[in-house]
């Protein structure tokens, strides 16, 4: 069982496999040197019964000769293949992040995060034995068995022919059970990636199921996903043991066979007693390799079952993009744009829209009508839409995802905040960014009382929402785009976080362009021009005064909500 592809990944395998066999090669060779001299001091003592203390001294000398170079040779075996594992698990680690990477933002709508992160982990943590273990013993099991041959052979060939014809019926039963193991084992797997997937969308989702009292429901769900777990990786544990069962029969069956045989001659007076003391020693060394060798199978398995899901994700096509890294211009034009999630249903109906180098533009209508579909299209986070997307004149999937990362900037909802400092999370907008330029940002969106050292838990939690989305928007303003969109940036946060935000988007508005997509239109108010969407069109576009005018869906929605605030407003007036 050997993945040529596996190999192929992996640079100078062959020389490192080589090294290890070797190695083993020769604690092997040791191990005979050892036996054969205790043999001959057994002999020398019970048959001839003459040890002189100058042969004792030669013989245990030669032992512990032997000895120490077997554990040198073990030590260096273990060293070898150690660093042959890992140097795989890391090519294999960065061969999938850097797959990840060129598919770029829109990975997850190909690859589940779960999956991505339990086949790279725990995965390639399975393929640890293939390389370290099962490759190097798959030769070696091989070998061990012919040296063993031609130097016992010299002793009696009869019993050497018997101890040779029973090894074979190791790997015969290895191959009897391979296409049952890797059938259930791909089954333990995606039992365990779904398992997984359910796992993660639990713990994300925890507070709206407690919330919603729908914990016990996804309890009662994990708990089937678990049982089908445990029964699928029940079933791969009783193939293991039955075909290790079978392994060990073989294996001692045969040494037995040997020994027996031995026995037989030594009665009958062909073989004489240091022959076959020699032998019966020697004749457990026949089998072990390949008994190990049936051990690592199972393990070696379970790491190709793993490796399969690998591949998949290493040949999952990554879309066509661009080459361009350069942006002749900054104004946007949006010609007959149509797009669909599923096929099924057009989330967008031919929009179309467009900008100048700057300015503010905002997109604003009912949830549901496409706003953050069009910001998500911008970005490149979406694609396979019809009709083009101009940037600069020129269609949007010339260029390159890192042109695009360099030329946009997104400040959402829930922008996420990493766990470390508040030094750490700016950087990420510009790793470069002196102390001045950190301090001069945190003032920008009012955070100035918090230190650069302030150390932030896990996705922001000891900050309240508004100090997410401000630490999230001077992040955004370090990164110093010519473009940005802000698709929600200020819903379910405190007034004086709002207020913040808006005001730094109107400032950014005055020398780079800025999309807006708010569901509060007082904020969309001074804009250049807004378009308001309903059911996937652009319905109406103009300025705030242009669009109250028309009397049309902008003008019910902004009087509807400018009532509404005023209301709560007087009810709160009234109260005080």
């Amino acid at each position: 069982m050997i993945n040529k592809r596996l190999l192929s990944l992996v640079p100078n395998i062959a020389g490192s496999i080589s090294k290890i066999v070797f190695f083993q090669w020769l604690c092997l060779v040791c191990n005979m040197v050892s036996t054969i001299t205790i043999c001959l001091f057994i002999n020398q003592c019970y048959i001839k019964k003459s040890a002189d203390l100058k042969t004792i001294f030669t013989m245990v000398i030669i032992i512990l000769i032997s000895i120490i170079l077997r554990a040198c040779f073990n030590k260096r075996h273990i060293k070898t293949a150690a660093l042959l594992s890992q140097k795989a698990k890391s090519i294999l680690r960065q061969d999938l992040f850097s797959h990840l990477s060129e598919i770029g933002q829109s990975y997850n709508q190909l690859v589940s995060t779960a999956e991505a992160v339990q086949v790279s982990v725990e995965g390639i943590d399975q393929l640890e034995s293939y390389f370290g273990a099962y490759l190097p013993q798959l030769f070696y099991a091989v070998i061990a068995p012919v040296t063993l041959f031609v130097v016992i052979s010299f002793l009696n060939i009869q019993a050497a022919v018997i101890l040779l014809i029973c090894v074979p019926l190791i790997p015969l039963s290895i191959i009897a059970v391979q296409k049952l193991a890797k059938k259930l084992l791909s089954k333990y797997w995606n039992e365990y990636t779904e398992l997984g997937d359910s796992f993660l969308e639990n713990i994300q989702g925890l507070t709206t199921l407690k919330i919603y009292e729908a914990d016990e429901y996804k309890h009662k769900e994990m708990n089937i996903k678990a049982e089908n777990f445990r029964k699928a990786t029940m079933r791969v544990l009783i193939m293991q043991l039955n075909s290790i069962s079978v392994m060990d029969i073989v294996a001692y069956g045969g040494a037995a066979a040997g020994i027996i045989a031995m026995l037989l001659c030594m009665n009958n007076g062909k073989a004489a007693f240091l022959e076959g003391i020699i032998i019966i020693l020697l004749s457990a060394e026949f089998f072990i390799p390949m008994r190990q060798l049936g051990s690592f199978f199972h393990i070696a398995m379970n790491g190709t079952a793993a490796a399969d899901k690998i591949f998949k994700i290493l040949d999952t096509k990554a879309p066509e993009k661009g080459n361009l890294n350069t942006f002749p211009d900054y104004n946007i034009f949006m010609d007959n744009i149509t797009f669909s999630y599923d096929q099924n249903q057009n989330v967008l109906r031919h929009i179309s829209l467009k900008t100048e180098n700057q300015g503010l533009y905002s997109l604003v209508g009912k949830s549901g009508c496409g706003k953050s579909t069009t910001a998500a299209l911008l970005t490149g986070k979406l694609k396979n839409y019809k009709g083009n997307i101009f940037i600069g004149n020129k269609e949007l999937s010339r260029y390159s995802e890192k042109a695009l990362m360099n030329t946009i900037t997104l400040i959402n909802h829930n922008s996420y905040i990493f766990k470390g400092t508040i030094e750490s999370n700016l950087k990420m907008g510009n790793k470069n960014a002196e102390k001045k330029e950190l301090l001069n940002a945190l003032k920008t969106v009012n955070l100035e009382e918090f230190p650069l050292n302030y150390a932030i838990a896990e996705q922001g939690s000891n900050l309240s929402g508004g100090q997410k989305q401000r630490l999230a928007l001077a992040r955004a303003l370090l990164h110093d785009t010519p473009i940005y969109i802000f698709d929600e940036a200020t819903s379910n946060i405190d007034v004086e976080s709002e207020n913040i935000i808006i005001k730094t988007v109107i400032e950014l508005s005055k020398n780079k362009l800025v999309f807006l997509i708010s569901h509060r239109l007082a904020n969309v108010i001074g804009s250049d021009k807004i378009f308001v969407f309903e059911n996937g069109f652009i319905a109406e576009e103009g300025k705030h005064n242009e669009l109250l005018e028309l009397k049309g869906i902008y003008s019910d929605l902004f009087n509807k909500q400018m009532y509404i605030e005023n209301f709560v407003k007087g009810g709160t007036e009234n109260e005080k």
